[in-house]
């Protein structure tokens, strides 16, 4: 058993050392250490030794067994070394080649047009506002002077998620007026920008989804004056010297008096086309003085304070910047399009 235990000891440790793969090595360690391994074999011969003999041959064994193991444990990590080098050979990067360029993205036209207008209003001393589109019917309707019955309370006109009409994605940036009242002091100067939704048939100038940006000025003395010089510098800044507005009367429930206000199309120079619908001119905006009621809902003293409002149609602004002549390009991402920008 002595010369057996020394001849598999001779042939393991010279076939080890010639191993190159991992099946190769699983195979040897199964051969040899395995259950039904060549030293599984001899071990089992172990109870037909004489008693004294059993202790020597069995150190011996376990001699045999750690070499055996020794060695496996030193060719794994060999091995894994070759196959790591080879692995990293094989991958091998140049790194003096030049990499891919990367395309850099830039501002969608409209988010251009709403940063200039942001950078007007700051400009000007206002304030930033943001609010929720999920809006509560009070804050888009009631205390804006919108009582129940009026139309654009309809269910043809406003996507509501409750059957009571309390709950709805908000129709106008106009509950931010509201908003501020509530959590500033006066005086407030404030533009609110954001995504707003109406039930409106998909044209060159109308989309179901759109921007509006709502101003809103409240301090003593404030005058419809105040109201046309700010709407005018701000088109000009937005349009360039000479832009001509226009003025018309209007009616909104939460501003008295109220107007419309127009730009002249950048299409076709007011001579009337499809972009503005033969009139020659595209609404641009709502505006007025804050309703005294509005006021008085929301705490504040119509006696001694008054102020103006407006919404911007912010696609609308972008159309007349960048003289696109249909709104659906703004959301219909065609790199071709957005490419220009």
């Amino acid at each position: 058993m002595k010369e057996a235990l020394k001849k598999i000891k001779e042939e393991a440790l010279g076939a080890l050392s010639a191993v190159t793969g991992q099946q190769e090595l699983e195979d040897l360690r199964v051969r040899y250490l395995g259950k039904k391994g060549e030293m599984t074999a001899i071990l089992k011969q172990m109870g037909g030794l004489p008693a004294e003999e059993r202790p020597v041959m069995g150190q011996l064994a376990n001699e045999v067994r750690a070499a055996i193991e020794a060695k496996i444990a030193e060719t794994k990590a060999a091995v894994e070394a070759m196959a790591l080098e080879k692995k990293l050979e094989s991958e091998r990067i140049d790194v003096t080649m030049p990499g891919r360029k990367s395309e850099l993205g830039h501002r969608h036209p409209m988010y251009i047009a709403l940063d200039e207008m942001k950078d007007i209003f700051i400009g000007m001393g206002f304030e930033i506002l943001e609010g929720p589109e999920i809006e509560e019917s009070v804050y888009n309707f009631d205390r804006l002077n919108t009582d129940e019955g009026h139309p654009s309370r309809d269910w043809s006109d406003t996507f509501y998620f409750t059957e009571d009409s309390t709950l709805l994605l908000r129709t106008q940036t106009s509950g931010m007026q509201i908003h501020a009242m509530e959590s500033r002091d006066l005086p407030i100067r404030i533009v609110a920008p954001g995504r707003v939704y109406r039930k409106d048939e998909v044209d060159a100038t109308h989309s179901p989804m759109f921007h509006q940006i709502e101003g809103l000025v409240i301090d003593e003395g404030i005058t419809m004056a105040d109201l046309k010089g700010t709407l005018n510098t701000v088109a000009e800044k937005l349009f360039g010297k000479g832009t001509v507005t226009r003025f018309r009367p209007h009616h909104f429930p939460f501003t008295e008096p109220s107007c419309e206000v127009d730009v002249q199309c950048h299409e076709c120079g007011g001579k009337g086309c499809r972009v503005c619908k033969g009139e020659g001119w595209i609404e641009l905006l709502g505006a007025g003085m804050v309703h005294p009621r509005v006021l008085e809902m929301s705490g504040i003293d119509p006696e001694k304070y008054s102020g103006w409002a407006f919404g911007f149609g912010l696609e609308r602004t972008a159309m007349r910047r960048f003289n696109i002549t249909d709104l659906r390009l703004i959301f219909e991402n065609d790199i071709r399009f957005l490419k220009q920008f």
